[in-house]
C-alpha cells in the first residue's frame, strides 16, 4: 500500500520532464527510502533509455514490477500517468473555452525558467552518478555536440554509444561497469531492500509461458479497443485513426517526447488537421508545466482533435475531447508496459554480465549529453522567446538562476521551487 501511495503522489508532483522525474525517483527511492540500490536503479534506467517510449514512466513501471510483480508494475506505470491525463484534460478544456488568460500566462512565465533549472540540475545529478570516469564524460560531451551542433538523430546516437560500450567492455572493461559509484553508495545511503546482491525474485525470472501470456494480453487489449472503434466509427473515424496513429508514434519515440514531436506535429496538424500549429506549441507549454511525462502532450493533441472534429456532436465537446485524450494516452503507453514486462527478466538476468551492461552504460553516458541539449533548448526558448533578434528575458534568467540555486545549494523540493516561481511570475506579469 505504501508503494501505491508513493506512485500516486509521484503522478501529481512529477514536474520537470523525464530528467526531473528520474532525478526525483532517484532522490526518493535510492537516497531516502532505500527501496532499490543505485547500481540496480541505473541498470534499469539504462534499459529504459534504449526503449521507444517515455523512459521515466517505464523506469517507474520497471521498479514497481521488480518490487511487487506484474500488478506492482502496472500500478506504478498507470498511477504515474493517470493524474497527468486528468489534469491536462482539465487545462485543455480551460484553454479551449477561455483562450488566453493573463493570469495563466503569468504563471507559465514563472514556471518555464524553473523547469529549465530542474532539467539542468537533473543533468548534473544523473551525470555525477552515471559518469564516474573521463571516458564516459567524453561520450556525454560528444553526444551533446552530435545532437546540438550536427542535429544527429537520437537513435543514431544511442546506436553508436551502444557499439562503443560493447567494444569498450573488451578493451577497457573497468571504464564501463554499470552504476559507476554503486560501491560507494552503500556507505552513503545504507543497505537497500533490493540491493546490489539481492537475488532476482521469482516473478522477474524469464519463463516462456509468462512471456507468451503477456504478449497475448497486450495485443488483445490493443486489438479489442481498435476493433470496437472500427465497428463503431469505421476505419476513417477520428478515434480509430487516433488509435492507429498513436500506436505508430509509440514505436518511434526513441529519445523521449522531443524526438517524437515532429512526427506528432506532422500527423496531428498537417495530415489529420486535429489542431493547428499554434495550438501544438501551446500544448507543449502545458505539457512542460503539468506533472507526468512530457509525451503526455499526446493527450492534448487527442483532446483538441476530438473537440475540433466534434466526434459526438456540437453539444458534447468536452466528452469528445476526453475520449480523444484517453485513446491517445492508451495507445501511446500500452507498448511501454509490454516492453518492461517482456524485456525485464532478460535485463535482470544479464545484470552481472559486462558484455550486456557495458553497451547500456555507454548509452546512459550519451543520454546525459542529450539531457544537456534539452536544457539548452529550454533555455533558448525561455530567454529568447522571439529568437535572438527579440528581447532578452532578463527576469526569466533571474528566476531560473534562483531556482537552480534553491535546488543545488539549499536542496529545496521541486514542487516548492515550481510553486514559488509560479507566484513570482504571476506577480511580475501583473506589475507590467
Amino acid at each position: 500500500m505504501e508503494a501505491v501511495i508513493y506512485w500516486l503522489k509521484l503522478g501529481f508532483i512529477s514536474f520537470g520532464g523525464p530528467a526531473g522525474q528520474i532525478s526525483m525517483m532517484h532522490q526518493e527511492l535510492v537516497e531516502k527510502r532505500r527501496w532499490i540500490s543505485e547500481h540496480r536503479f541505473l541498470h534499469a534506467l539504462n534499459y529504459t533509455m534504449v526503449l521507444p517510449g517515455p523512459e521515466a514512466q517505464q523506469l517507474a513501471t520497471y521498479i514497481g514490477w521488480l518490487m511487487h510483480g506484474v500488478w506492482g508494475g502496472i500500478a506504478a506505470g498507470v498511477l504515474f500517468v493517470l493524474p497527468s491525463l486528468f489534469i491536462l484534460s482539465g487545462l485543455t478544456w480551460v484553454y479551449l473555452v477561455y483562450g488566453d488568460v493573463p493570469v495563466v500566462e503569468g504563471i507559465l512565465y514563472g514556471i518555464k525558467p524553473a523547469v529549465t533549472a530542474i532539467v539542468v540540475f537533473a543533468a548534473y545529478r544523473i551525470g555525477s552518478r552515471a559518469l564516474p570516469n573521463n571516458l564516459l564524460r567524453a561520450m556525454a560531451v560528444l553526444a551533446f555536440i552530435a545532437i546540438f551542433a550536427f542535429d544527429v538523430p537520437f537513435p543514431y546516437i544511442v546506436l553508436m554509444a551502444g557499439i562503443i560500450g560493447y567494444f569498450g567492455s573488451r578493451f577497457a572493461p573497468d571504464k564501463f561497469k554499470a552504476g559507476g559509484h554503486h560501491g560507494e553508495s552503500k556507505e552513503i545511503y545504507g543497505p537497500a531492500l533490493i540491493d546490489d546482491d539481492t537475488p532476482v525474485p521469482e516473478h522477474a525470472r524469464f519463463k516462456w509461458s509468462r512471456f507468451i501470456v503477456y504478449i497475448f494480453v497486450g495485443l488483445f487489449i490493443g486489438g479489442a479497443v481498435m476493433l470496437m472503434l472500427f465497428m463503431s466509427y469505421g476505419w476513417e473515424g477520428t478515434l480509430t485513426q487516433m488509435g492507429w496513429f498513436f500506436t505508430k508514434a509509440a514505436l518511434v519515440t526513441f529519445g523521449g517526447a522531443y524526438a517524437v514531436l515532429p512526427y506528432v506535429y506532422q500527423g496531428g496538424v498537417e495530415q489529420y488537421g486535429w489542431l493547428t500549429g499554434a495550438q501544438m506549441i501551446d500544448g507543449l507549454a502545458l505539457g512542460e508545466t503539468t506533472p507526468g511525462p512530457l509525451i503526455m502532450v499526446v493527450a492534448f493533441v487527442g483532446f483538441v482533435g476530438g473537440w475540433t472534429k466534434e466526434i459526438f456532436g456540437p453539444e458534447m465537446l468536452p466528452l469528445a475531447g476526453l475520449a480523444g485524450a484517453s485513446i491517445a494516452t492508451l495507445f501511446t503507453f500500452l507498448p511501454s508496459f509490454l516492453f518492461i514486462l517482456l524485456g525485464g527478466p532478460a535485463v535482470e538476468a544479464t545484470r552481472g554480465d559486462i558484455k550486456f551492461t557495458a553497451p547500456l552504460t555507454g548509452i546512459t553516458a550519451a543520454v546525459v549529453g542529450v539531457i544537456l541539449n534539452l536544457a539548452v533548448f529550454f533555455a533558448y526558448h525561455v530567454l529568447w522567446p522571439q529568437g535572438f533578434d527579440g528581447v532578452f528575458e532578463w527576469f526569466s534568467l533571474l528566476i531560473g538562476a534562483a531556482a537552480f540555486i534553491a535546488l543545488f545549494r539549499y536542496k529545496a523540493g521541486i514542487v516548492t521551487v515550481i510553486g514559488a516561481c509560479a507566484v513570482i511570475g504571476l506577480g511580475y506579469s501583473l506589475l507590467l
